[in-house]
């Protein structure tokens, strides 16, 4: 099947084309994909330490509650802390985080609150019974369980942060690895534009100078027109064209003198 020069070119453009769109597709897609895989993890990484942070707080609000009563020689009640809150954002946090390395400093924190929770129910005992400070219940008891607590709650924040560190960090290296099929399909489309360059340059740019030197030599010298380059296409048809009608016109000159001479001939 012979192949003409616009279906040449035209098909090597579209090569280089479609090079380009496929891999840029490929980027585009394997952008979208691990930048909504990395992003969902960054939120829950904000949302774990949002809760986290609730829970600092909450614990905190409760025991200066505590603090207030410590010394109090009357019966008092205890003041209220939302216990369902508590194991709801617990379990959110649980739900929430994509380590499965955090899952144990996350049941640590409701062990500690377990236990601080236990020991601040004996407030009351404590605040009736004639033979127990308050004040020293409060700081040898109860405070250990609490910095108990917040030390938990401290840790599981700091390893969430870490988490979020690192996620941060795979969404960067997600964008890079990204736009390397772009990369690659830039550097492979210079490489098909360098050679449809030298496609052209070597097969039709350089036949066509060389095909302009031989009608000029013709023209201006006499010189045959002899020019030939192998091929099938226009280019080459065009050339054998141009020779037919160099020979033809040569022949037609040399017929032209031919006839000059014999009239100049006669004449004498």
């Amino acid at each position: 099947m012979k192949l003409n020069l616009r279906t040449k070119l035209n098909l090597s453009l579209s090569l280089i084309g479609v090079v380009l769109l496929v891999s840029s597709i490929i980027s585009v897609m394997e952008y979208r994909s691990m930048s909504s895989y990395v992003s969902d993890m960054i939120a829950d990484n904000i949302h774990s330490v949002n809760v986290a942070q609730k829970l600092a707080d909450q614990t905190n609000e409760y025991n200066l509650e505590i603090l207030a009563l410590v010394g109090e020689e009357s019966s008092v009640a205890l003041p209220n802390f939302d216990r369902a809150a508590f194991t709801s954002r617990c379990d959110s946090l649980r739900a929430s985080l994509s380590s499965n390395g955090i899952m144990p400093l996350a049941d640590s924190v409701e062990y500690s609150y377990s236990a601080y929770m236990l020991t601040s129910l004996e407030l009351q005992d404590v605040i009736a019974s004639d033979f127990i400070d308050t004040r020293s219940w409060y700081f040898e008891r109860l405070q250990p369980r609490y910095r108990r607590l917040r030390s938990d709650i401290a840790k599981l924040t700091d390893a969430i942060y870490m988490d979020l560190e690192d996620n941060s960090r795979t969404f960067e290296s997600t964008f890079y690895r990204s736009i390397i099929p772009g990369i690659v399909a830039v550097g492979v489309g210079l490489l098909l534009l360098l050679m449809l360059l030298f496609f052209v340059t070597v097969y039709y740019v350089k036949p066509i100078y060389r095909m302009l030197d031989s009608i000029r030599l013709y023209r201006t010298q006499g010189t045959p027109y002899n020019y030939d380059f192998p091929g099938d296409d226009q280019l080459h048809g065009l050339n054998e064209e141009i020779s037919e009608l160099s020979s033809e016109n040569g022949v037609l000159r040399k017929r032209i003198s031919a006839m000059r001479r014999n009239s100049e001939n006669n004449g004498k």
